[in-house]
């Protein structure tokens, strides 16, 4: 971050040389702050959300475990409570038969007895407490299972929807991925990158015809999936800018050109602004190195990165 900061106080430097105004550059600065900003939160929700499942799993397997242990606490319970029943019969029977002797005898066999009847009270009492405590670990169980088939099938529903939007995209731009177009999924996201071949001249930020055609066969798709954040990212080569005017250098360069390609996908009047974010990589974020020629068009591009909104597992998170 310093880096980038260093390296944005020195564009503001040459913004200024070049005539170009503060705030356009400002903008700009904002735009990729905010950027970086949602970037970064869509990740820490992610890794949160991985973070929830994993615990709730822990805690699951510990739930099934203390379970197990609740049983054989049961089950010996109800042994010794039929250890117990049998000591009493057998209790019963020595107190009819010392009836007839000694009063003694049997006043002492009737405070066994009350003893006995006592502590089968009290095993009966205990048994059925921790046959409470296990019913409600068995509820609490299933809830958290619930929410861990809840949390998976979120997960599931938003990484089956991003493979189904790569696949439309696939289909949509397939005429165009011969002349340095690519459809791919990383990480979840779904990834749009055409080569400047296709759409800018050398050193022009205006979209060619044909590079219209794939902005608008893309935006088409886009115009189906209003739930899905866009991030438009220009990037160069490390061949510095040779033009004039406005453009002073590769940065400026690779903003120009992502904002342009937003202005087309906006063309489509079903897509929401909102959902769109323009920014310039210039030459910090290279596929390839930049010493030769076929490395250096690699480089030139346009990407279209598109992320899931995670609103609704945040709010699971939340509960």
């Amino acid at each position: 971050m310093k880096l980038l900061r260093y390296v944005l106080i020195g564009l503001l430097s040459l913004n200024l040389i070049g005539c170009v105004s503060q705030k356009k550059f400002l903008e700009l600065e904002d735009d990729f702050n905010s950027l970086q900003r949602s970037n970064e939160e869509l990740k820490r929700k992610l890794e949160d959300c991985y973070s929830e499942k994993t615990a709730l799993e822990d805690e699951l397997k510990y739930s099934k475990d203390r379970i197990e242990v609740l049983k054989v606490q049961r089950d010996d319970l109800l042994a010794e409570l039929k250890n117990t029943e049998r000591t009493l019969d057998k209790l019963n029977q020595s107190y009819e038969a010392l009836e007839q002797n000694s009063s003694n005898a049997l006043a002492e066999n009737s405070q066994q007895n009350r003893e006995l009847l006592q502590k089968l009270e009290d095993k009966e009492v205990a048994l059925a407490k921790e046959q409470n405590r296990l019913e409600q670990l068995q509820k609490d169980l299933q809830a958290r299972a619930r929410r861990i088939e809840e949390l998976e099938s979120l997960i599931a529903q938003k990484e089956q929807k991003m493979q189904n939007l790569k696949d439309n995209l696939s289909r949509a731009l397939t005429n165009f991925e011969g002349q340095g177009l690519s459809v791919e999924m990383r990480n979840g996201k779904v990834y749009v990158s055409m080569e400047n071949k296709l759409l800018f001249a050398s050193g022009s930020w205006n979209v060619g015809a044909e590079g219209q055609k794939a902005v608008q066969e893309l935006a088409k798709v886009l115009a189906q999936n209003p739930d899905i954040a866009v991030l438009i990212e220009g990037h160069t080569d490390n061949v510095p800018y040779g033009g004039t005017g406005a453009i002073t250098d590769n940065w400026d360069l690779s903003t120009k050109r992502a904002t342009e390609v937003l202005k087309l996908l906006l063309k489509n009047e079903a897509i929401n602004p909102q959902n769109l974010t323009a920014a310039g990589k210039g030459e910090y974020v290279p596929l390839a190195p930049n010493t030769t020629e076929e490395g250096r068009a690699k480089n030139r591009r346009i990407e279209v990165v598109l992320t899931p909104k995670l609103d609704e597992i945040s709010k699971l998170l939340s509960e």
